[in-house]
């Protein structure tokens, strides 16, 4: 009742809003468990995609939105409860990944559809990177639920990081057929199955979406452009007190030019005294004897 609430109040605004354009929609079953397994380019991916399908989506997030304390803290809760989303605790990585596997299977034994970004977060550059074995292919094997491959199409370019005001456009979405895992089952614990059944959802998302894979965790690539970022900065800040330094010694070096000149040209006194004021001191000493004699 809730997520029928919030779908008409958020789903249709956006829906008028930005018209996503959705390709294979038919592939989505009228009844039955299925696994949504979606590339993830942006935080509104689990907002369009909900907002196009008749059926209700569940997606899991981290328990802060829904722990946090006060009346901003209240809102943002009920308002992921009511969209559809569910809260794992990502304070330990196993723990997290057991969380979320439990919490998969829960919505899939109910009959629903449950929707999972393999990728584990969004992608830093928009570009798709390898999944994460341990949830996906976990939860499709130990439930026998099909994969549906799903492509978010420039949901990244709407509100880019930095920007306040989303932009006005149409992000696509592409969703593909089934695929059934039925052959693996009871192999939930094999590691090598569960790389192999990942690989192959994410090869049908790459050509559902079209973009260029990168063989990498997008969170190890989160960290290295984090690291390079930082090493950029720290090297900026270097260059600036090398620039800042270089200025000081050529203003120095410049006032020390600009002194030596003024005493070659005679315009300050350098200390030594010049014809006349040697003439004039020799003048006054025998001005002085002359006095004193008489």
């Amino acid at each position: 009742m809730i997520y029928g609430a919030m779908k008409l109040s958020i789903g249709g605004p956006l829906k008028l809003a930005f018209r996503p354009w959705v390709e294979g929609v038919e592939n989505i079953p009228a009844e039955g468990p299925a696994i949504l397994a979606s590339n993830h380019l942006s935080f509104s991916d689990s907002f369009f995609l909900p907002a196009v399908l008749d059926r209700k989506v569940t997606f899991i997030a981290k328990a802060e939105y829904f722990t946090t304390p006060g009346i901003k803290g209240r809102m943002t809760a009920a308002f992921f409860k009511g969209v559809g989303q569910l809260p794992v605790d990502r304070s330990g990585a196993r723990g997290a990944g057991e969380a979320a596997i439990k919490s998969g299977i829960d919505v899939l034994e109910r009959g629903e559809l449950f929707g999972i970004y393999p990728e584990g977060t969004r992608s830093p550059d928009g570009r798709l990177y390898r999944g994460k074995p341990g949830g996906l292919a976990r939860v499709a094997l130990a439930t026998g639920a099909p994969v549906i491959p799903v492509a978010m199409i420039d949901t990244e370019k709407i509100q880019p990081p930095g920007k306040v005001m989303p932009k006005l456009m149409r992000p696509g979405i592409r969703i593909g057929k089934p695929m059934d895992f039925s052959r693996y089952q009871g192999m939930e614990h094999d590691r090598f199955v569960l790389r192999a059944v990942t690989d192959e959802v994410m090869y049908e998302i790459m050509k559902l979406s079209g973009q260029e894979y990168v063989d990498i965790y997008a969170t190890a690539a989160k960290r290295q452009l984090t690291e390079a970022a930082k090493a950029e900065k720290e090297a900026a800040k270097e260059a600036a007190k090398k620039e800042e330094a270089a200025k000081k010694e050529a203003a120095a070096k410049q006032a020390a030019a600009a002194a030596r000149k003024q005493v070659e040209g005679g315009s300050v006194p350098d200390g030594t005294p010049d014809d006349d004021e040697r003439n004039g001191a020799a003048g006054a000493g025998r001005a002085d004897r002359e006095r004193s004699g008489s």
